[in-house]
């Protein structure tokens, strides 16, 4: 990481542990942040997808950014995502964020409603007008119906607060004529593919899997800065198999829980509606590729206790208000 970097490398796309029942299970996030920044990582994103921030409310979203800016104190970077597709409701969001302690934000790229890339452009910008911290936009058009195109990239890559990207969309040759072209910083969205990502001048990542793993991702990254190559694949390959468990089978959010909570981590594996725990074939595939992992530093699965009735049975999980 440079001083030119406000966000840090190695950033992990937080899971927001609950309760049974569905809230937030308030010490269960300190202890979580503390748990991943103790192994290696230098960035928090609060409120993302893998956050559940469609389900969350606004004050919920607001204390994750006052929580984790106390947990961290200092030691990693607190960014606020999720933000909302109408642009009046993510410029407030993000100006409480402000406001509490944020130390960046992530704007993810309007959803459902589709927007034109001209719609794009001006959501990006006044949102990034409305706040003095830095930005990372959140291309991922898998979930959003529709990507930043590369010339909407290169006009955005102009505003001063404007500083990153995270990139879900997979587009190598993209990225590389990005990087070419502006000062954009890139980091991988695509737990598979950090490594490449790394290698053609990605900064860093924000990860799902790094919930599970923060370290090898540590080691990663510094391998990646000091031109290691070997130790970085090494990384890469050894993460493979929690990589597929954690992202193929279910939701990411609801594998990573999942398996946080049969280590002993979490507290429960609870997710909130719509989103629903694994189905007990979901479960046993999830089970299968854990069977893989070896030698994973700080994770240690021969204490691996899954739990599939608390994961998909019991009381239903609360479902989310729309509270401003």
């Amino acid at each position: 990481m440079t001083s030119e970097n406000p966000f840090g490398q190695v950033l992990v796309a937080l899971v927001t542990p609950m309760t049974a029942d569905g809230e937030v299970d308030w010490p269960g996030v300190e202890k979580h942040v503390d748990d991943v920044i103790s192994a290696g990582a230098d960035g928090i994103v609060v409120t993302g997808t893998t956050g559940e921030t469609s389900t969350l409310t606004d004050p919920e979203k607001i204390r994750l950014v006052e929580v984790g800016k106390d947990v961290a104190a200092g030691r990693a970077k607190i960014i606020t995502g999720g933000g909302s597709n109408e642009t009046a409701h993510a410029i407030e969001l993000y100006k409480h964020s402000e406001r509490v302690g944020a130390d960046g934000i992530m704007i993810v790229t309007p959803y459902y409603n589709k927007p034109t890339q001209a719609g794009i452009l001006t959501h990006f910008r006044l949102v990034a007008d409305a706040t003095d911290l830095p930005v990372i936009l959140y291309d991922i058009p898998g979930r959003t119906g529709v990507p930043i195109k590369y010339e909407t990239i290169l006009r955005l890559a102009k505003h001063p607060n404007i500083l990153a990207v995270k990139d879900a969309k997979g587009d190598f040759s993209e990225v590389s004529r990005v990087l070419n072209q502006t000062d954009l910083m890139y980091f991988s969205g695509d737990d598979a593919n950090v490594l490449p990502h790394l290698a053609i001048g990605a900064t860093g990542l924000i990860g799902v899997t790094a919930n599970i793993a923060p370290a090898p991702y540590r080691t990663i990254v510094d391998a990646v800065n000091r031109g290691d190559l070997a130790t970085a694949t090494a990384a890469h390959q050894q993460l493979e198999p929690l990589v597929r468990a954690t992202m193929t089978h279910v939701p990411g959010t609801v594998a990573a829980k999942y398996i946080l909570h049969g280590l002993g981590r979490i507290s429960s594996p609870r997710v909130r509606l719509p989103l629903v725990g694994p189905e007990e074939w979901e479960a046993a595939l999830i089970e299968d590729e854990i069977d893989h992992v070896q030698g994973i530093p700080g994770v240690d699965f021969h204490n691996f206790r899954p739990d599939r009735n608390a994961a998909a049975g019991g009381a239903l999980p609360k479902v989310a208000g729309t509270t401003r």
